[in-house]
């Protein structure tokens, strides 16, 4: 997050100076100003039109002009950030931290705009310090602790990413359960291979504390138990996760069906698969039964309920599954079934994605973070088919 102060302050201007540039001369206007140096107002109208060179230039001449105010340096640091020049940004904010007789005020906001300049150079060390010392300020205290924990997140920095949102959800009262609770299942994940799965079972214990619905965590308690060799365990575990979030069944649909057949109870767990489906209408469902139906009935079987669920619901996925059965049962005879469905499927690999709700970044897997924005459980648990073009 940025802290760009002077846009809070320019956007009322930006109005109306738009307003008025309909109705007379914008050079007129600005000449006929006399708050704020000329230059200042010349590159709040390159900014309008997006010419951000000449409008480095405009508050260049500005800050020369009234080198006292800190909103014109900080209008230039902003603008050196946005161009990449984090170098250039990083030289001003440190002057004006070196000038005497700052006041607290002016102090804390020029160690705002330094400290992003540092995040944005990638210096999390140096963010982080200034960020520490920005707490302490009743100003700054909760946006400082919302950049403290996205370096942290960076970092990978767990227990601090903890200590962090807890306070952070002290000091806003906005909720953080469910990224305290994916802190401890990433925190789990590093346990597991390096000091075993007592402690990693610790971890995903506490992260279930803090977020009772936490599907990942209940998921990883469940390979945990599978891995052990205790099946029945596994799969009572896994089955919680209806009661947690059902519509996240499609992720353990498949650990639920292994499990089961490595105990010689395939029926069942296809059994327990179709009344998820029935209930809940996942397609992920649909394509195992359907695969298992296909391994272990047959492929007319497989067509039967491919194409009775074509009629119920259309869709790309499903008809793909129809003539994978239809291709198989021709096999031998010549027919365009194949054709057909290679077709199909060629467009289907390329319009099936987990799309993030925060961000629209696209993804063939499930990710519980999101690499585009790293928002966390952002991606709806079924991937969704695109309108072919």
């Amino acid at each position: 997050m940025e802290f760009e102060y002077w846009w809070l302050l320019a956007l009322p201007l930006f109005f109306l100076l738009g307003w008025l540039a309909a109705r007379m001369d914008l050079k007129q206007l600005l000449t006929e100003s006399s708050a704020m140096p000329a230059a200042y107002f010349k590159g709040l109208n390159f900014l309008i039109k997006e010419q951000h060179d000449k409008a480095i230039e405009a508050f260049i001449e500005a800050v020369q002009i009234n080198s006292e105010s800190l909103e014109l340096h900080f209008a230039l640091g902003s603008l050196f950030r946005l161009r990449g020049e984090i170098d250039r940004a990083i030289h001003l904010h440190t002057n004006l931290l070196e000038r005497p007789q700052l006041s607290d005020i002016q102090r804390f906001a020029i160690m705002a705009e330094l400290a992003q300049d540092y995040l944005k150079a990638g210096l999390f060390d140096r963010a982080e310090e200034l960020f520490r010392a920005l707490c302490a300020s009743p100003t700054y205290h909760q946006p400082a602790l919302r950049s403290l924990l996205d370096i942290y997140i960076r970092e990978r920095d767990w227990l601090r990413a903890i200590e962090t949102a807890t306070e952070l959800e002290r000091a806003s009262g906005v909720r953080f359960h469910k990224e305290i609770a994916q802190f401890h299942c990433e925190l789990a994940v590093e346990a597991a291979s390096a000091v075993g799965t007592d402690q990693a079972r610790k971890y995903l214990a506490e992260a279930l504390a803090a977020n009772p619905e936490c599907v990942r965590a209940t998921i990883m308690l469940g390979d945990m138990e599978a891995a052990a060799g205790s099946r029945l365990e596994a799969i009572v575990t896994w089955k919680r996760v209806e009661q947690q979030k059902p519509q996240y069944l499609g992720l353990v649909a498949s650990r639920l069906l292994e499990n089961y057949t490595a105990q010689r109870k395939t029926g069942e767990g296809l059994e327990l698969l179709k009344v998820w489906m029935e209930k809940y209408s996942l397609p992920s469902i649909l394509n195992i039964i359907y695969e298992a139906t296909l391994k272990h009935e047959g492929a007319d079987a497989a067509a039967k309920l491919a194409r009775t669920e074509l009629v119920r619901k259309p869709s790309l996925n499903i008809l793909d599954r129809l003539l994978q059965a239809r291709e198989i049962e021709k096999s031998g005879e010549e027919s365009d079934v194949g054709l057909i469905k290679n077709t199909v499927h060629h467009f289907l690999g390329n319009t099936r994605s987990y799309c993030c709700s925060q961000c629209g970044f696209r993804a063939r897997q499930y990710y519980w973070q999101c690499p585009g924005c790293n928002h966390w459980e952002s991606f709806p648990p079924e991937p969704k088919e695109q309108p072919l073009r």
